[in-house]
């Protein structure tokens, strides 16, 4: 059945840099964000994260150089906006706009677009399967403190998270199956490898591992292929979630394995993480080990990836795994 009003949907998403200029000022609203790392007393977060920005800058832009001179993820993010948005054409009437969290659009745009395009209410649909304070909660609350500054009344219903989601799954296990038929037979060892987080995340409460552990359940139930969980992305002086995806390819060198299907498991849209950790840092250090390294596709636009997003937009119209609140 059709919705009778129109519905805004944001894709809540990191963001990133799309110029080598960007990257000081996109480092330092992420290291403001006291909900990804808390840098001193809060009244010492901001000053820190100036510091911090300015002293990774140089290595951050020499990263992004490698990948083209800037994130693409606003534009991967706009192409799985368009792609929703025309696949729920015969739900309803919907407008489907990307919301970054660090870089532009972000919350007060979005909310902005939206607010003048006439939308009765908002659905908030994080590009995060798995929930953690430091992403998914960190969006969301800037969602929501950004409406209530702007006076946006307009009801916002959540989309925590979606570890198993089908079509996710799916789209996951096709890949991992289609990387092992490319070593032609020969024994390979599939790494899952998911951004690190502050153990003392998780020591609070926090189930973003629990969250990793359902999806890869899920993926290994359909594929019956078993893999190793290993984190990347650490930034900061705190303990991490470990192993750390290079200390796991040095390890498995050490054990003789000599072929390696690496699954970005954590991340649904190509930006630095897979362009350039997994696929020319990592890629590289693997090779430099005599392995051979293969990483699956990110799912980006991917039509079966995009009607499962379309699947989680008609469940949260039933009011299925979501929570209402208002703007």
């Amino acid at each position: 059945m059709k919705t009778e009003s129109k519905i805004g949907i944001l894709l809540l998403n990191l963001g990133g840099p799309e110029r080598l200029e960007d990257v000081r000022p996109f480092l330092f609203n992420l290291f403001s964000d006291r909900q990804i790392i808390r840098l001193g007393p809060a009244f010492l977060q901001k000053p820190i994260a100036r510091i911090i920005a300015h002293r990774r800058a140089p290595a951050s832009m020499a990263n992004y150089a490698r990948i083209g001179g800037g994130s693409p993820i606003r534009r991967k993010t706009e192409e799985q906006a368009q792609a929703l948005e025309q696949a729920l054409r015969p739900d309803g009437d919907f407008v489907v706009h990307p919301c970054m969290r660090y870089w532009h659009p972000r919350a007060e745009e979005a909310l902005r677009d939206l607010a003048r395009q006439g939308v009765s209410s908002i659905i908030a649909l994080p590009l995060y399967p798995h929930y953690s304070i430091a992403t998914t909660g960190s969006s969301l609350g800037d969602l929501h403190r950004t409406a209530a500054r702007l006076g946006i009344g307009i009801p916002i219903r959540e989309i925590t998270a979606w570890p198993d989601e089908p079509a996710y799954v799916d789209c996951l296990a096709d890949r991992i199956l289609a990387g092992v038929r490319s070593f032609e037979g020969q024994p390979v060892q599939v790494v899952y490898s998911a951004h690190s987080l502050p153990v003392q995340f998780i020591q609070e409460g926090d189930p973003y591992v629990e969250h990793l552990q359902r999806t890869i359940a899920a993926i290994e139930e359909r594929t019956a292929i078993a893999g190793r969980l290993c984190y990347q992305s650490r930034s900061g002086p705190v303990e991490w979630l470990g192993p750390a995806l290079p200390e796991t390819i040095t390890a498995l060198a050490g054990e003789g394995c000599s072929r390696l299907l690496v699954v970005p498991i954590s991340f649904v849209s190509d930006h630095v993480e897979t362009l350039y950790e997994i696929d020319i840092q990592y890629r590289e250090m693997a090779e430099g080990l005599g392995m051979r390294f293969v990483s699956t596709p990110g799912l980006n636009a991917d039509p079966r990836f995009i009607a499962g997003l379309r699947d989680l937009v008609l469940a949260a119209l039933d009011g299925k795994g979501t929570t209402a609140s208002s703007g």
